[in-house]
């Protein structure tokens, strides 16, 4: 949706006010406020509404919540005289007063079949890890560089026909030279691997930024792919110019030493051993169930299938214990580059504690919560805007 309001528009999902179509700068947590302010328009908004959105449930002062309404008025040529666009309601909240008209500025999606506009082609290209491990990698788009560290399971073929991925990718294309790859043992890179561990994943990750010929990049971690960067970032500071973690973990299931934790997950990898290869694809639906519970019948479908084709039932349970063993708590101190961290409230997969954990520890972290469920944002999911739009802001800053 776009919000056309007085002189100025207000596009979410490209994070830009606009006035006369010139874009206004703004911070993120401004422009997250004036979103959620023009979003709720028919009520007023408390304070404490404002701090579990913007600021994720943080203790902030008023001084601070008063300096970003400030902000978000003078970007509106507003004032706490005039109150124009944004009221200030004593002692109940703040309200935006102004007229706004809406419009959809979203074309019917495609098929997934089809071809989307936006995303150019992709080069895959092939290097070795220290150990001689044959890892593919993928790069598209121009811009700045921005490298995806792997996550569970990925091929780089069939992603970028995924109804899944292919949002996430695109978006990524959009702005940035992105960089991503397939981890040792699935998708396209060599599948008879004997080292399943941190630092081969770490190792993966070294080998495609030195092949493709990247000096200094902003790193993207996701699920296991936070400790990952987490890891390299504390050993190539000089390489990151920011690294931003969504739905990460210091520690696996196995690490943190719940004995329920710990339990799940042995099934699971029994599941994985016994099942994942048949053609009935009931034992795959019980992890897609777990990473977005709330996807579409066609998101899970495609989800299930990449499992089955992405590597074999031995290669996925032996990542899943090496995945639940991982712990990097004590890198998360050391951790020098400027951070972002993001997590979803019900995360289905990793518990959002884990996520506040790596806010909490690592020095000067950005935290944002987010609302929702799945493991893996979705395009058709309302924080998916908020989402793209904090990950932007604070790479291109």
């Amino acid at each position: 949706m776009i919000y056309h309001f007085a002189e100025f528009s207000l596009h979410p999902e490209q994070c830009e006010l606009r006035r006369g179509g010139a874009p206004v700068p703004l911070e993120p947590q401004v422009f997250n406020l004036l979103v959620y302010l023009v979003e709720n328009r028919g009520r007023v908004v408390s304070k404490d509404d404002l701090i579990a959105t913007v600021w994720g449930g943080r203790i902030v002062s008023d001084a601070t919540l008063s300096s970003r309404i400030s902000a978000a008025r003078h970007a509106l040529d507003d004032s706490g005289e005039a109150q124009r666009v944004i009221r200030t309601m004593p002692r109940l909240g703040f309200r935006f007063v102004a007229e706004v008209a809406v419009e959809d500025d979203g074309a019917p999606e495609p098929a997934v079949e089809e071809a989307a506009p936006d995303l150019p082609d992709q080069t895959v290209r092939f290097c070795r890890a220290a150990d001689g491990v044959s890892i593919a990698y993928a790069t598209s788009g121009k811009g700045p560089p921005l490298v995806k560290a792997a996550n569970w399971l990925s091929h780089l073929e069939f992603d970028w026909e995924s109804p899944v991925w292919r949002p996430l990718m695109s978006a990524f294309t959009r702005d940035f030279f992105f960089v991503r790859y397939d981890e040792r043992g699935n998708g396209l890179s060599d599948w008879a691997v004997a080292d399943f561990s941190l630092d081969a994943f770490v190792a993966d990750l070294e080998a495609v930024v030195e092949a493709a010929g990247i000096d200094r990049f902003a790193l993207y971690g996701e699920s296991h792919g936070c400790p990952v960067s987490i890891a390299y970032a504390v050993r190539h500071p000089e390489r990151v110019s920011r690294l931003v973690l969504y739905g990460g973990f210091a520690q696996g299931a196995r690490s943190r030493g719940s004995r329920i934790d710990v339990a799940r997950e042995e099934a699971i990898t029994t599941l994985v051993r016994e099942g994942w290869g048949q053609d009935n694809p009931a034992f795959r639906q019980i992890f897609t169930s777990q990473l977005m519970p709330d996807a579409t019948a066609e998101q899970m479908g495609w989800f299930n299938d990449l499992q089955r084709k992405t590597t074999s039932p031995e290669n996925a349970a032996r990542l899943r214990i090496a995945i639940d063993e991982i712990d990097v708590t004590e890198l998360l101190s050391q951790v020098r580059v400027p951070t972002l961290v993001l997590h979803r409230r019900g995360d289905s997969r990793q518990p959002f504690e884990e996520g506040r954990r790596l806010g909490a520890m690592i020095p000067d972290a950005q935290f944002v919560a987010l609302e929702g469920r799945n493991h893996i944002i979705l395009e058709h999911e309302p924080e998916w805007p908020r989402f793209l739009c904090e990950v932007r802001q604070f790479v291109l800053d």
